[in-house]
């Protein structure tokens, strides 16, 4: 239990202890996880948690958040008590659902801390699961028909590849070949991190099972397309638009996947004896237009650095979700950044390693912690996505192993 909170409560430090993911698999009859249930998904994630700190007193977690995109079938029946009742976790341990698209994950984490913040909370979970092979995005959607009678809302916007499109419509200096060559870096950017073993520590290997294969366990994302060149991605199609630049290759597939994270006050990490991954400094989320989704990152981290009280120069590393090619690069150029700066996406991006909707934003915080290990040089650095329906979420982090690290800015 928390301890007793003074009516003259102070705000608290938010640490991020450690994340996890199962290895993405591709969506459908043929994908990996097929036949593995979502929520089992995520049990195996937060099972993974509670197996990596083993000190940890499981009834010492307050609140378990769990977040996907559609709330139904094996997602559904408030996701963040299910889940922590399948995992194992004490009875007494509370939990709930979060939606906010492909930011799930992200809401579930910056929720939580505001609870950590206020007081109410010092240990948490936060997750997120998608599995768009059971539940294909919009499933069983029914859109008010006012958005588009009322032109509430572009119908582009309910289409995040036409809202791509029209990203590269609004700005003519994001070109095709541009996006083809980010997406080509990301798939080798991934290629080189697994060869160096930076991304298994992250995994959890799910065993699952196949029509006519039997079992398999899976200890890598499935949709990595080692080698992609220039060439393999100029003649792929282009499915939102005839004659468009939007393709297969520059933009995320369909994913099923987990993500969770334990986050604790940084008393109670210290406490506990809890590791610190990163220290929470900002997070903002903002919206605009919904026919180009793909520029919300842009206000969220203008939000979240002013804050923090930081510049963008501060910022010495990049996770940017890479729902579209075109919206990263929409991102950096906004901020003067170049397309290959060594700063971003180190490890590569959701082009490579796949976007399972709600999922996504803890991938970015636990390849962003991980890298602040290797890099103690860098003070800060941030996680930003791109959000359906016209948003952006951004979250600066500080690295614990900077030598100022905890110092006023």
């Amino acid at each position: 239990m928390s301890p007793a909170i003074s009516p003259h409560r102070a705000l608290r430090d938010v640490v991020f202890v450690d994340g996890v993911r199962t290895p993405f698999g591709r969506a459908g009859d043929k994908g990996m996880y097929a036949n593995v249930r979502a929520d089992d998904l995520a049990v195996k994630t937060v099972r993974e948690l509670l197996r990596r700190h083993p000190d940890l007193d499981p009834a010492a977690i307050d609140e378990v958040a769990i977040a996907a995109t559609t709330q139904s079938g094996d997602q559904g029946l408030t996701l963040g008590r299910t889940v922590s009742l399948l995992a194992g976790l004490p009875v007494t341990v509370p939990g709930y659902a979060i939606d906010r698209l492909c930011a799930g994950a992200m809401t579930a984490v910056t929720t939580l801390a505001g609870a950590i913040a206020f007081g109410s909370v010092d240990v948490a979970i936060a997750g997120g699961v998608e599995h768009m092979g059971h539940h294909p995005m919009g499933l069983d959607a029914d859109p008010n028909p006012r958005f588009v009678t009322e032109r509430l809302v572009d119908p582009a916007a309910l289409n995040m590849g036409n809202t791509a499109e029209n990203l590269h419509d609004r700005f003519p200096s994001l070109t095709k070949e541009r996006t083809d060559a980010y997406a080509a870096a990301s798939q080798a950017k991934a290629a080189a991190a697994y060869e160096r073993g930076d991304i298994q520590p992250n995994l959890v290997p799910v065993a699952s099972r196949r029509t006519g294969e039997g079992w398999n366990l899976r200890t890598r994302d499935e949709g990595l397309r080692p080698g992609t060149t220039l060439e393999d991605l100029a003649g792929l199609r282009t499915p939102f638009r005839a004659h468009g630049r939007v393709t297969a290759g520059n933009a995320s597939g369909l994913n099923d996947g987990a993500t969770a994270a334990l986050l604790a006050s940084g008393e109670a990490a210290e406490r506990l004896g809890l590791p610190v991954g990163m220290r929470l400094v900002s997070f903002a989320f903002a919206g605009v237009e919904p026919q180009v989704m793909g520029y919300g990152p842009v206000p969220s981290t203008e939000k979240a650095l002013e804050q923090a009280g930081l510049s963008i120069e501060d910022i010495g590393l990049f996770e940017v979700n890479e729902a579209f090619a075109v919206q990263v690069i929409a991102f950096l150029e906004h901020f003067g950044i170049a397309d290959d700066d060594a700063r971003v996406n180190q490890y590569g991006g959701a082009i490579a390693f796949g976007h399972p909707l709600a999922s996504s934003g803890i991938r970015l915080m636990t390849q962003l912690s991980r890298q602040f290990e290797q890099h103690p040089e860098v003070r800060y650095g941030l996680t930003t996505m791109c959000i359906g329906l016209g948003m952006g979420g951004t979250v600066i982090w500080e690295n614990p192993h900077h030598a100022q690290y905890g110092q006023d800015a």
